[in-house]
Formats: structure tokens, C-alpha cells, sequence
């Protein structure tokens, strides 16, 4: 290979690598995101499967990974380091293979997480009660959910019915974030009471929304799942230039290297 068309290899992946750093850099904000979050849905499904948390700690390790092969990959080629940019190869065949896998585990877990979820939440409606601090957050989450989305309930707000609160007061209650009067959603959480309580009082006299959450909740899911997942394979697709790139770069090194030996 030419000196020139080394050099055109060279700066390309010079800047795939700039990319590297970029990209990297929202892996890892991806995962600082879900594990910090607390008033979205992203708590609620913490609790539901720990596996989430742990995709959230892959994903800050991919990231700052990423970055750092980024960085060594930068400094390897401009500097044409042979060792360097083999092992920077290295590292982005393991990351990507690795990217696979957990792309293969999120696809076959898919339906086992939303089994986990489905019954997180009926739980959650059972057992809600406003002044319970212990689990406030994840409580502040499912209102947070049902007041965005526009929904009652997982599938409809008659779950509600089976709450032990609501139940003890005779259904004269409501989940204020399920209401479809703007007034009730000031207070956005805890139980709010009808104007004119009546003896029999079913969840269809509440003033709420009647489709539950759970359609909607799925598409909240493959809407940032997309995101996610649509970053990663950016990545994917980045890093396997870059081994391209690299490997190519590293063998020219070593060819021009080796015609540089004086003959004896």
C-alpha cells in the first residue's frame, strides 16, 4: 500500500474512533439514566426484574469500554503503534461479540420480563397506600405512568377495585392519577374522593380512564428499547469498520516496515 492511502486508512480511522467516543459516551449515558431514574417507568421496571438493572450496569461498562477503545484507537493510528492497534482490534471483536449476546438475551427475555412486569404491577395496585415512605418512589412512578400515558390500571381500572384501601372505603375512593378531570391530577397521587358517594360504588363510577396501561406501557418500551438498541447497533456497525480499518492499518504498518530494512 502506498504512503498515501496508509495515510487516507490512518485518518479514517482517526475519526471512526472520534465516533467511538461520542457513541460511547451515550452507551454510558444510557445506563447512568435507567439506574438513576426514579419518577418514570424505568423505576417500576427496576423493581420488576433485576435483570434490568443489570443490563443497566453492561451498558455503563460497554460505554466507558467504548470510549477507551475510542481513545486508544485514536492514539494508535495517528502514531501507528502496531501492538496498539492490534489490541484495540481485539478488544472491539470481544465488544461486539459481546453486544451480540446481550442483544440475543434481551430478545428471548423479552417475554419472561413482561410476565415479571405484569405481575409487579398488579401487586403494586393491591398493596398501594399513599403513606407508606417505603415504597414511595415506586409508587410516585406508577402515578407518574398512568397521569403520562392516560391510563388506569395494567389492564383496565377494575384492578383498582382490589385494593385494600379503596375497599375498606367502600370504592368511595379513586386514584387521583387515573382521573380524567384536570383537577384530580394537581395532586397526582394517593386517593382522591367522588362529589357524591354512593352505597355499591363500582370502579365505573369513577371519573378515570377505562383502558388500562399495559398497551401503552409497551409501547413506551419499544419506542426507548428502539433507541437503545438503534444506538447500539450504530456502534456495532462503527466497530466493525473499525476492525476493518485497523487490522488493514496494521498489516500495511508492518509491510512498510519491513521494505524500510536495508538488504544486505
Amino acid at each position: 500500500m502506498g504512503s498515501g492511502c496508509l495515510k487516507v486508512t490512518k485518518y479514517f480511522l482517526f475519526l471512526f474512533n472520534l465516533l467511538f467516543l461520542i457513541l460511547g459516551a451515550v452507551i454510558l449515558g444510557f445506563g447512568i439514566w435507567i439506574l438513576a431514574d426514579k419518577t418514570s417507568f424505568i423505576a417500576v421496571l427496576q423493581m420488576s426484574s433485576p435483570s434490568l438493572k443489570t443490563g443497566a450496569y453492561i451498558l455503563i461498562g460497554i460505554g466507558a469500554l467504548t470510549m477507551l477503545m475510542g481513545f486508544l484507537g485514536c492514539f494508535g493510528a495517528v502514531n501507528e503503534i502496531r501492538c496498539l492497534l492490534g489490541l484495540y482490534f481485539t478488544c472491539l471483536m470481544i465488544i461486539l461479540l459481546t453486544q451480540i449476546a446481550a442483544a440475543l438475551v434481551i430478545y428471548f427475555q423479552k417475554d419472561t420480563l413482561k410476565n415479571e412486569l405484569s405481575g409487579i404491577v398488579v401487586d403494586l395496585i393491591k398493596d398501594y397506600d399513599p403513606s407508606n415512605e417505603d415504597k414511595r418512589n415506586l409508587q410516585d412512578a406508577w402515578d407518574y405512568v398512568q397521569t403520562q400515558i392516560g391510563c388506569c390500571g395494567w389492564t383496565g381500572a377494575k384492578e383498582w377495585e382490589d385494593n385494600e384501601i379503596l375497599k375498606n372505603k367502600s370504592n368511595t375512593e379513586y386514584p387521583c392519577s387515573c382521573s380524567n378531570r384536570s383537577k384530580d391530577l394537581v395532586e397526582g397521587r394517593g386517593f382522591c374522593s367522588l362529589e357524591d358517594p354512593v352505597n355499591g360504588t363500582t370502579y365505573a363510577d369513577w371519573p378515570v380512564h377505562e383502558q388500562g396501561c399495559m398497551d401503552g406501557v409497551e409501547q413506551w418500551l419499544k419506542d426507548n428499547l428502539g433507541i437503545i438498541l438503534g444506538v447500539c447497533t450504530g456502534v456495532a456497525v462503527i466497530e466493525l469498520l473499525g476492525m476493518i480499518l485497523s487490522i488493514s492499518l496494521c498489516k500495511n504498518i508492518h509491510s512498510e516496515d519491513y521494505t524500510k530494512v536495508p538488504k544486505s
